[in-house]
């Protein structure tokens, strides 16, 4: 989908001073509605390739927690052409200045309706979890929005500027309580903590750094909140020499990890 030079550098400012940004639609609504059927399938463990995703949840457990199904992408074609689609390269690659972006890993996101703080998901950095990567390293994610994403919806909310404190350490993903979690967050000396919520079209991401504080509270709209949150990484991205990951175990599988960006 075509976008202008002048969203494109309005994003790429906010990018680097906030350490996240919003898109308009990058993905078509015809790929979008042929995808909500396939993510139902995924999670009645219906696989079209065969290959079952890394699943965190799993039926039969609370119909009332987020549901996070890793590496989504291996188990359908449809969400394979979903996550590696050409625009949210082009986007990230601009975002950035890289001269490649590949996908190293996936998730699958389903928030459910009528509120409850088992959907929420708590303050974290994702650097936090990514330790096997050399400090330095260009990691970061695009969140898209496989339907349209509002307040009531338990939108994404970032803390701008945090991705300029260092990793902090403090938060959980899973956790449920986000004020007891920002009670232990350590701002430094001179910044603030506000928090910016990221209302998304149908199609439309969210890119942040790997060290901007985010989190989400509960949907109280009375749709799921379908979403994909795509780790990508640039050339600049090292893992740790001798490093055992799942993840960075399976960087030359041009499937697993699919390049959605190359200059050349």
């Amino acid at each position: 989908m075509n976008t202008t030079d002048t969203e494109m550098a309005v994003a790429r400012d906010q990018y680097q001073r906030d350490g996240y940004c919003l898109t308009p639609p990058l993905i078509e609504a015809e790929l979008l509605a042929r995808a909500i059927p396939r993510m139902e399938a995924v999670m009645r463990e219906e696989y079209e390739t065969g290959v079952p995703p890394r699943p965190s949840w799993k039926p039969g457990d609370s119909d009332t927690k987020i549901r996070k199904i890793d590496q989504v992408h291996l188990s359908d074609r449809t969400l394979f052409e979903l996550v590696t689609h050409p625009e949210v390269g082009r986007w990230a690659a601009q975002l950035t200045g890289a001269r490649r972006i590949q996908v190293w890993a996936v998730q699958m996101l389903y928030k459910p309706p009528g509120g409850g703080e088992g959907g929420n998901i708590g303050w974290h950095q994702d650097r936090q979890y990514w330790r096997y990567w050399q400090e330095g390293s260009e990691v970061f994610t695009a969140w898209i929005a496989v339907g349209e994403v509002g307040t009531d919806s338990g939108p994404m909310n970032f803390v701008p500027g945090s991705h300029r404190w260092g990793l902090v350490g403090e938060g959980d993903f899973f956790g449920t309580d986000r004020a007891a979690q920002r009670d232990k967050v350590r701002v430094p000396v001179g910044e603030t903590w506000s928090e910016a919520p990221a209302l998304l079209a149908a199609g439309a991401a969210s890119f942040h750094h790997c060290l901007t504080y985010h989190g989400s509270g509960p949907n109280l709209s009375a749709q799921p909140r379908r979403s994909f949150a795509l780790h990508l990484c640039t050339e600049k991205a090292q893992p740790i020499p001798g490093a055992q990951d799942y993840y960075i175990s399976h960087l030359d599988d041009p499937v697993m990890c699919p390049v959605i960006y190359d200059e050349n």
